[in-house]
């Protein structure tokens, strides 16, 4: 479907046709040297003709799918041609091509302080794409002048993916300050290393804010690299384990509370032995070193009764 900013009023006619106009002006326009016999009006009309012929050549162009030309007429701006095809359009037009196909960006990573203070890592990867012709060209500062239409395309989208790639840095790095890297103040909080989705859309919404002044729009972008800064690393590693670590002895030691228990309301629903308070402490302590300690417990048979 053509976008509406993709609008060309101006004339417009097959390429093969104005091809063939061209050469039939120019035929003609040397048969009138001969037929005047070098008479003056001979030698005016087949001047004039053959620089029709000339004129009709330079506004004959081809364009490929997912590309468009702007079009400006003695520097007033007159649309975009987003048509593929051979066409013929007022050769004194200057047309100035751009690509509208999807591109991708995958800057180094940078470093950046998330929302504690720890300097981070973080690197993404984005698509985008040309939706506004005119933004592109006359909203930032894209122009070239050169002769190869050709060079002067590739020059232009350097000058589009430069920007991106500016505002893409400073889009990054104001989301990523947003977020602790995944030691939040409160379990509700977002941070980076969790909620990848959600920082993502933030991300997308920041990029395409910035880069609306020059017409490019954001398809996807994704954080792809995410890890503490060298500096701080093997800290922040002794800090994981000491909090893995922690997370595993509460459920071991949830686990032999849970067991305790079972086995004291077994012993008493059975009436196997009636033990006393003290007792029923002295076994909770025996059967909790036993479960959540590190080494396997040595085994200490007694002789006696209870009491002894």
């Amino acid at each position: 479907m053509e976008k509406k900013e993709f609008v060309f009023k101006g004339l417009v006619m097959n390429g093969f046709v104005a091809l063939l106009l061209g050469l039939v002006l120019m035929g003609v326009g040397i048969y009138c040297f001969y037929l005047g016999d070098k008479e003056v009006w001979g030698v005016i009309a087949g001047i004039v003709l053959v620089l029709l012929g000339s004129l009709t050549f330079g506004g004959i162009f081809k364009q490929e799918p997912n590309e468009a030309k702007a079009m400006v007429f003695f520097g007033k701006y007159r649309g975009t041609f987003a048509k593929d095809g051979f066409f013929f359009v007022n050769p004194f037009l200057s047309r100035k091509a751009v690509s509208l196909r999807a591109r991708n960006l995958n800057p180094e990573p940078i470093k950046v302080n998330d929302k504690m203070g720890n300097p981070v890592l973080i690197g993404m990867v984005l698509v985008w794409k040309l939706e506004d012709t005119y933004k592109a060209l006359f909203e930032i500062d894209s122009q070239v002048t050169g002769a190869n239409n050709t060079n002067v395309r590739s020059y232009i989208m350097n000058v589009l993916e430069n920007f991106v790639r500016v505002q893409s840095d400073a889009a990054l790095r104001q989301v990523a300050a947003g977020y602790a890297y995944d030691n939040a103040a409160s379990e509700d909080e977002l941070t980076l290393r969790s909620n990848a989705a959600e920082i993502n859309e933030e991300l997308v919404a920041k990029l395409n804010e910035r880069l609306a002044i020059a017409g490019i729009h954001i398809m996807e972008a994704r954080i792809n690299y995410l890890a503490y800064a060298p500096e701080i690393a093997a800290v922040m590693l002794r800090r994981q384990q000491a909090d893995a670590i922690i997370t595993a002895r509460e459920k071991i030691v949830e686990g032999a509370v849970s067991m305790v228990k079972m086995a004291l309301e077994k012993l008493k629903s059975e009436g196997v032995v009636d033990l006393d308070e003290e007792k029923k402490a002295a076994m909770v302590s025996n059967l909790l070193v036993v479960l959540c300690g590190d080494e396997p417990a040595q085994p200490v048979v007694n002789s006696g009764t209870l009491y002894n």
